[in-house]
């Protein structure tokens, strides 16, 4: 089975909230809330692909030692497994905003799993609510 490496950020704002987007219509999995991230390109480390990510989709920029590994998911899909660190940054620059059509909205971590997310998200939220409080 292929190994999928795709990196995650939560995004935590001076609220204690995180941000999560929703996938659009066309992308698999549409409709689903997940922690704004994506593919770790060949050659790229994981911290690399998190900051192009998180410039690509939100338009902000974040330096690597303001990105600290939090927790990870491993999943078997179907068609692949994925292996999928969380990372969580609270500093950034520039405005978050949404350049890929996807929704976005700041959340409470307890309030996580009120929004549907795809089954490699969901698991992280445990760590999230730990790390910030209930």
């Amino acid at each position: 089975m292929r190994l999928l490496l795709v990196v995650a950020c939560a995004l935590i704002d001076a609220d204690a909230r995180v941000l999560i987007a929703q996938r659009p219509e066309g992308k698999a999995l549409a409709g689903l809330w997940e922690f704004p991230g994506g593919k770790v390109d060949p050659g790229e480390r994981p911290e690399q692909a998190l900051i192009r990510e998180l410039h690509e989709e939100l338009g902000i920029a974040v330096k690597e030692p303001c990105l600290a590994p939090l927790t990870f998911a491993s999943f078997a899909y179907a068609e692949f497994h994925l292996l999928m660190p969380l990372f969580i940054c609270r500093r950034w620059e520039g405005l978050v905003g949404a350049r890929e059509g996807q929704a976005l909205k700041w959340v409470f971590p307890k309030d996580l799993r009120s929004y549907p997310m795809p089954p490699a998200d969901a698991p992280l939220i445990p760590a999230l609510i730990d790390l910030l409080g209930a």
